[in-house]
C-alpha cells in the first residue's frame, strides 16, 4: 500500500488532504480510495490522499495501541506511553501533509447500526460542507473531544472536515464516502463544481462524558442523535447513576470497561453553524 498518493492538476490551485482509514476498520474510505483513485484527474492543484493507520488497515482492527484520532493533541496533554506508540509516531508523519494543505477531509464511519451520515466541523468550513451530500452538520468537537486531524487542522487556522459515513458494517457508507470526496473536491475547486448548496441542520456538542470507574453500563441501548430529555439517566458509572442536565441529543453512546473512557457525548440543536 502506497501510504500518501499525491495527484497534480496542470493549473494553479489550493492544496488539500483526504484521507481514509484513521481508525482502521472503518473500511468506507478505503473502499472509495480503491474505486476513486485509478481514474481520478485533477484539474487545480493538488490533493493527497492518505491512509491513516496502515497497520490497523492490515489487522481491521480501530488502531495497533491507542488511538489515532487522539493523536493531534500538542504533546503535554498526551500521556508518556501514548507518546511512545505507533500512531503517536504515525500522527507525526501525517502532520506533514496536513501542515502543507489549506484544508482537510477525514473520512470515518459509525460502529451504530442504523447510523445517520453526519459531518463534523467548526464554522470555518461552511464553504466546503454545505456541498456535502450529508443534511447533518456537527460542531462543538474541538471543544469536547480534541485531537482528532479535523482538530490539528483547525488549530492552525485552516479547515478540518470529517465525514462519518455511517454505520461502518453497511455498503452505503463506502458510496457515501465517495459521494462526500467528489464533493469535497469541487468545493475546493480541485475539479469543476457543478453541484450547488444544499439545506442542512446542525448540531453542537457541548458535553462529553469520561468514566470513572472500570464499569460504565448504558441504561438503554441509544442511537446516534436520539433525543434524550433533562434528568434522563444515561447510565450507571460503577455504583453512580448518570443523569442528563437539559434536553438534547446523545452520540457514540457505548458501555465501557476502563476508566477514563469517552462513554457518550451530549448536543443540541441550532440554527446555524456559527
Amino acid at each position: 500500500m502506497e501510504e500518501f498518493i499525491q495527484l497534480k492538476g496542470k493549473d494553479v490551485g489550493p492544496t488539500s488532504v483526504v484521507l481514509a482509514g484513521v481508525h482502521g476498520d472503518e473500511r468506507a474510505g478505503i473502499e472509495a480510495f480503491k474505486k476513486i483513485l485509478p481514474t481520478l484527474q485533477i484539474e487545480k492543484g493538488q490533493v493527497f490522499f492518505g491512509y491513516g493507520n496502515p497497520r490497523a488497515i492490515a489487522s481491521n482492527a480501530r488502531f495497533v495501541e491507542t488511538n489515532l484520532n487522539r493523536m493531534f493533541k500538542p504533546d503535554f496533554m498526551l500521556s508518556e506511553e501514548e507518546k511512545t506508540s505507533y500512531e503517536y509516531a504515525r500522527a507525526q508523519l501525517i502532520k506533514k501533509y496536513l501542515d502543507q494543505s489549506d484544508a482537510l477531509l477525514d473520512i470515518h464511519a459509525s460502529r451504530t447500526p442504523n447510523s445517520t451520515p453526519f459531518v463534523i466541523c467548526e464554522s470555518n468550513a461552511k464553504g466546503i460542507v454545505e456541498y456535502l451530500p450529508i443534511s447533518l452538520v456537527v460542531s462543538g468537537f474541538d471543544t469536547v473531544e480534541p485531537g482528532g486531524t479535523d482538530y490539528y487542522m483547525n488549530s492552525l487556522g485552516k479547515i478540518g472536515v470529517c465525514v462519518e459515513c455511517g454505520y461502518f458494517g453497511d455498503p452505503e457508507s463506502s458510496r457515501v464516502a465517495e459521494k462526500s470526496i467528489f464533493a469535497f473536491l469541487k468545493s475546493r475547486g480541485h475539479i469543476a463544481n457543478d453541484t450547488t448548496p444544499q439545506r442542512q441542520s446542525y448540531l453542537r456538542m457541548y458535553e462529553i462524558y469520561i468514566t470513572k470507574t472500570s464499569s460504565f453500563t448504558l441504561a438503554k441501548s441509544f442511537n446516534d442523535f436520539e433525543e434524550v430529555l433533562a434528568g434522563q439517566i444515561i447510565g450507571i458509572d460503577g455504583k453512580k447513576e448518570i443523569y442528563t442536565e437539559k434536553d438534547g441529543v446523545i452520540l457514540f453512546a457505548r458501555n465501557r470497561k476502563e476508566i477514563a473512557c469517552e462513554a457518550f457525548l451530549l448536543g443540541e440543536k441550532k440554527n446555524s453553524l456559527a
